[in-house]
């Protein structure tokens, strides 16, 4: 099973560097036409919004290396904005370039829930430095950001929400003030639980943040695959009294270790250490075949898996948690903390469980 996780992440790894290179061959081309439309070539000291706003369906805008000032808004379907891997870098700008920008993120893609924005890519490209989020997605469909480099921003590095069927691969995110990746039904309002349609968040890089993932009220989704390490948190999984309930989604396959960092509490949270993989107010929720070592703290949240019940008291309910490879947590390797009932234990390689018995 450890062979297999290795596998997959190298994968992922070969993957995002075969693509930074031939971005860079494609850059330097002369091309005129990307291979399903036409090819906007960006210059540092070029306007990146005004090439996004001049593409239609189908076109990319090519950022050749450099740093670019200004935050960008796409709103175009089956848009790409590519770089050429970390050296293509969008960093703030005055603030006022767009709605994007009063708003204080570096990349939106902004569509509605009533009218999703389908098929953006955004690959291949560093956003840092920005208030709120580097890459903020909102009422989108069929979205992919993969092989970027999201890092400093002062809450998100890469946040989702209203959104369904996304590819989050082979992303690096590092030292965001929130999440590495956040996705939720909706950042500031509560709601029942949405079905995602199959939303993958595979192969990252995730450290330094205040959590590695954090999935919020979401339905139908995959993490899996990730390198998760550093954090005040590796993986949160996070439901509450909404309707449908947050839950029916697998943790697999992912490598969590350290994340022994410490993070106050906040309004939304209490202080958080040494945590692994948390589940909170969730059901249906699937937690195998994962890597957790040493993360270790004094916080509720702190040990390998915890279970822990959400902030207005809802209990996990049918949690799975299985072939999970576990040493060094504290308090625990495995934590239940809950009221819930009928979750399962089976299987999993510990050496301490609260209570005893679950190892």
């Amino acid at each position: 099973m450890p062979t297999r996780r290795v596998h997959h992440l190298a994968a992922a790894t070969a993957a995002a560097t075969a693509l930074t290179t031939a971005l860079v061959t494609l850059a330097a081309a002369p091309a005129a036409h990307a291979a399903d439309g036409t090819l906007h070539l960006v210059q540092p000291g070029e306007s990146i919004q005004r090439a996004v706003d001049a593409a239609k369906p189908g076109d990319t805008v090519q950022l050749l290396p450099g740093t670019y000032r200004g935050s960008v808004r796409i709103a175009t379907p089956g848009l790409t904005l590519r770089g050429v891997g970390a050296r293509s870098v969008i960093t703030p700008g005055d603030g006022t370039e767009n709605a994007c920008a009063t708003a204080g993120h570096g990349v939106c893609v902004v569509g509605t829930e009533q009218a999703p924005l389908s098929d953006v890519t955004i690959e291949a490209l560093a956003v840092t430095g920005f208030h709120k989020n580097g890459i903020d997605a909102g009422g989108t469909t069929r979205l992919t950001v993969r092989a970027t480099y999201v890092h400093d921003n002062a809450e998100q590095g890469i946040s989702q929400e209203m959104s369904t069927k996304a590819a989050i691969i082979g992303n690096r995110a590092t030292d965001n003030g929130q999440s590495g990746v956040f996705l939720a039904n909706y950042a500031y309002r509560k709601g029942g639980a949405p079905d995602t349609g199959g939303t993958v968040v595979a192969g990252n890089e995730l450290t330094g943040n205040r959590v590695g993932v954090t999935v919020r009220r979401l339905r139908v989704l995959t993490v899996e695959g990730n390198e998760i390490s550093g954090n005040c948190a590796g993986v949160f999984v996070v439901g509450d009294d909404g309707v449908p309930r947050a839950g029916d989604l697998d943790v697999r396959h992912n490598r969590v270790v350290a994340n022994n960092k410490f993070c106050p509490a906040n309004p939304r949270l209490g202080a958080v250490q040494g945590a692994g993989i948390v589940l909170t107010g969730t059901e249906d929720t699937r937690v195998t075949d994962n890597e957790i070592h040493d993360n270790a703290g004094t916080s509720d949240f702190s040990g390998g898996i915890v279970l822990f019940k959400s902030v207005v008291g809802i209990p996990n309910t049918r949690a799975t948690i299985a072939d999970n490879h576990l040493s060094g947590n504290g308090p625990a390797d495995l934590a239940d903390r809950d009221t819930g009932t009928d979750n399962a234990y089976s299987r999993n390689t510990c050496s301490v469980s609260q209570p005893s018995g679950r190892c």
